[in-house]
């Protein structure tokens, strides 16, 4: 998407600014809202993009929804919408939590199961990661039924599939060869 590189942009100069500035967090939690209510309400977006809306005005309304973000996230977003980029800001939003994920080192491991995992299970699971990554895990827990059993970690790029339905799979191919 074009607008993607742009949006990496303004969120690696948010991020350099926040931690020039000693903001980080609170920046940060205000990405993180923001990316809330762009998910949230398909309305928020529609405003955004539309043409129709000056942007002062888009400015105006901005401010007065986000009251308890930081003067640096204010003054962020009150630049991009002067600028005539708010369509990005949900692109930015998206792009400086993960930037910020990267410089704080924590790694995002989403792992699918048939069913939930109990904690005996999940701690098996983040001590192997651990082994083979360094810095805080951030683990998201996914139900898919259509595993049978076992369970599928994503890391990044890296894919491991443990499930039944995939050992199913593969026996399947390797009896009709």
């Amino acid at each position: 998407m074009k607008g993607t590189k742009a949006a990496t942009r303004y969120a690696q100069a948010l991020l350099e600014l926040a931690v020039e500035q000693n903001q980080l967090e609170q920046v940060y939690a205000d990405m993180v809202q923001f990316n809330q209510a762009v998910n949230d309400t398909k309305e928020f977006q529609v405003f955004l993009n539309s043409p129709v809306i000056n942007s002062d005005k888009k400015k105006e309304v901005l401010n007065s929804v986000f009251t308890e973000f930081s003067s640096l996230s204010l003054s962020f977003i009150g630049l991009v919408t002067k600028k005539q980029r708010e369509g990005l800001l949900p692109f930015v939003a998206s792009s400086f939590v993960q930037l910020y994920k990267t410089h704080k080192g924590i790694v995002e491991v989403t792992v699918y199961s048939a069913s939930q995992l109990d904690a005996a299970v999940k701690d098996q699971i983040i001590a192997k990661i651990r082994t083979a990554v360094t810095g805080e895990i951030e683990l998201t827990e996914k139900i898919n039924a259509d595993l049978i059993g076992g369970f599928v970690v994503e890391m990044g790029d890296t894919r491991v599939d443990a499930s039944v339905a995939s050992q199913l799979n593969n026996l399947k191919q390797r009896l009709t060869r």
